[in-house]
């Protein structure tokens, strides 16, 4: 059910080390994916709303109030993140199309943006995400767990196939924007096989990709319960030993640092960066630290 809605504010300042961005705007609130292990299911408790992936607010004049925001601010040296508790391009992006406007004041004040998705709806703006790549720093990655279909539409049951969204990174990096693989979460006992964790690695180098960056599995409150349902029902092979996993409420140490060891074997086996984003003049970098 799509809800209709304004806002007073359309952008919210992030003040954490570990992301490379300062400020967030988050077009909708919810989100029609449904991945199985989303983290942002907090996000609707305000709302008085239960039930994130069918109640999806359409904040109508998000542009606007980005515009009022840019217009504010003497200083425009930040990152912005576009959808740090949603995906822009959701379903209801088809419909609503909020975000060509929401790129075309992102150009006309020369803002550095990231956007993750995982969706290649964002195809149909490219002209406007290129445009702004030749004035402003932009970064498009896409969280892609695994590119086996089957996995994929039970993790992400909403999501473009992975393939698409490959493409979409691939059509997007010949074109000289930044982009990004999100190997993440790395979910124990499902998509931690060195099968898998390879073949996103050499996709990486296939299409051309800037870098990629991973993060394993965590598991708290509402997306903790969802999970573990999920996981009884389509998976009860692997329920119980991930339980195990995780039952001081965090992944255990030691197969966290043995999936680690793994994978900084592979960065180093198909030489693939692990840098959220490459240095430019006139906004804020840091390092997004792996684990």
């Amino acid at each position: 059910m799509y809800l209709e809605t304004t806002v007073k504010s359309a952008v919210h300042q992030v003040k954490s080390e570990r992301l490379p961005y300062s400020f967030d705007l988050n077009p909708y609130r919810g989100c029609e994916h449904r991945c199985r292990y989303c983290f942002a299911l907090y996000s609707h408790g305000y709302l008085g709303s239960g039930d994130f992936f069918s109640d999806i607010y359409v904040k109508k004049n998000v542009a606007e109030r980005l515009e009022a925001f840019l217009r504010s601010r003497q200083r425009r040296d930040f990152i912005l993140n576009l959808g740090g508790v949603t995906d822009s391009y959701q379903p209801a992006e088809a419909h609503y199309r909020l975000m060509p406007e929401i790129w075309k004041l992102l150009i006309r004040y020369r803002i550095p943006t990231v956007l993750s998705t995982k969706s290649d709806l964002l195809l149909r703006d490219f002209e406007l995400v290129c445009e702004l790549s030749t004035v402003a720093y932009v970064n498009i990655a896409s969280t892609i767990t695994t590119l086996d279909p089957t996995l994929a539409a039970a993790l992400e049951p909403g999501a473009s196939p992975p393939e698409r969204r490959l493409r979409m990174l691939e059509h997007l990096s010949r074109a000289g924007v930044h982009t990004g693989l999100h190997a993440m979460p790395v979910i124990p006992l499902l998509t931690d096989t060195e099968e898998n964790l390879s073949s996103l690695f050499e996709a990486v180098k296939r299409c051309g990709i800037d870098y990629l960056i991973t993060d394993p599995l965590n598991l708290r409150g509402q997306t903790k319960e969802q999970f573990f349902a999920f996981l009884r029902k389509q998976f009860p092979k692997q329920y119980l030993s991930l339980v195990r996993l995780y039952q001081s409420g965090c992944l255990d140490q030691k197969y966290k640092q043995r999936m680690r060891t793994r994978i900084q074997a592979l960065y180093q086996k198909y030489d693939v960066s692990d840098s959220y984003h490459k240095p430019f003049s006139n906004a804020e970098t840091t390092q997004l630290s792996l684990f």
